[in-house]
């Protein structure tokens, strides 16, 4: 499975070019599923809220990339959720360009959402969002702080293990953090904007940045990730660089799920799970 925390075709309201991205990516995503969530290159609507007129915002996204969110109980396709890995993984994909205060349909959504997960029987719990909540990078700083102050308790208190965010062209990964400090009992932030882009990279990560100490690593070059959940209890990421002419691995961390940790956990033992198709 592929999961794509948004800025897709890059068509931006060029509709042709989303057609070319289709044809471009039609033989992998045919054989692999494509679980995506929308970036600010899918709002394609220019002033936001739009004019009288002008393109209906997500209008292209949503009915290119529809995705399952009447099955999991979200009124909009810019956020929904699913299991994955034989049931051993419950994903959240979130809009970071859907209101999200908190009287919005999406937090209602999210807060429902978290509650049903069960963690005796998924013990890995993985969410999905485009404007990283902790950037270290000069790109869009801030970007994602009205909504982090917003929704990141209800992450908190679900006990969720990973957020992985795109948006910043670049790699970047932080220990377990909660509320701008470290916290083994919050989530492993990722940021991997950096699967190509016609852009270019944000090479200018922030030495001096308030939250540098809890990063991990940080980099600026084109890459992709791999997520393999091993059973209930452990998971190992691992990030590779595209330029490399060999498949090596340029970071890597091996994931204890907080339903193992005693201290942090929230809704007992995780129980047996197989995990078979267990790659994200």
């Amino acid at each position: 499975m592929l999961l794509v925390p948004g800025d897709l075709s890059y068509a931006d309201t060029q509709q042709p070019l989303w057609d070319s991205f289709g044809r471009f990516v039609q033989r992998h995503a045919s054989r692999r599923p494509w679980m995506v969530t929308q970036g600010n290159h899918e709002v394609e609507a220019a002033p936001i809220p739009p004019l009288p007129g002008s393109p209906r915002p997500f209008a292209a996204y949503g009915a290119r990339w529809r995705m399952p969110y009447e099955e999991s109980g979200s009124a909009s396709n810019l956020y929904y959720s699913f299991d994955a890995a034989g049931g051993a993984v419950h994903v959240v994909m979130l809009g970071s360009y859907a209101c999200f205060n908190a009287s919005s349909d999406q937090y209602a959504w999210l807060a429902r959402d978290l509650a049903g997960v069960d963690r005796r029987a998924t013990p890995w719990l993985v969410v999905l969002l485009h404007a990283p909540w902790y950037n270290t990078n000069a790109a869009h700083q801030g970007e994602g702080e009205a909504m982090r102050k917003t929704m990141e308790r209800l992450l908190y208190e679900a006990r969720v293990d990973v957020v992985f965010a795109g948006h910043v062209h670049a790699y970047e990964r932080f220990i377990r953090v909660y509320n701008n400090e470290a916290n083994p009992c919050g989530p492993v932030y990722i940021t991997i904007g950096d699967g190509g882009n016609r852009e270019g990279l944000a090479l200018d990560f922030e030495e001096n940045h308030k939250l540098a100490l809890l990063s991990v690593t940080r980099e600026a070059s084109f890459g992709h990730g791999r997520l393999r959940v091993v059973n209930a209890t452990t998971a190992h990421w691992a990030w590779h660089r595209n330029d490399d002419a060999d498949s090596v691995v340029r970071d890597e961390v091996w994931l204890e799920s907080l339903t193992a940790d005693g201290a942090c956990r929230q809704h007992g033992d995780p129980g047996a799970v197989d995990s078979r198709n267990d790659e994200l």
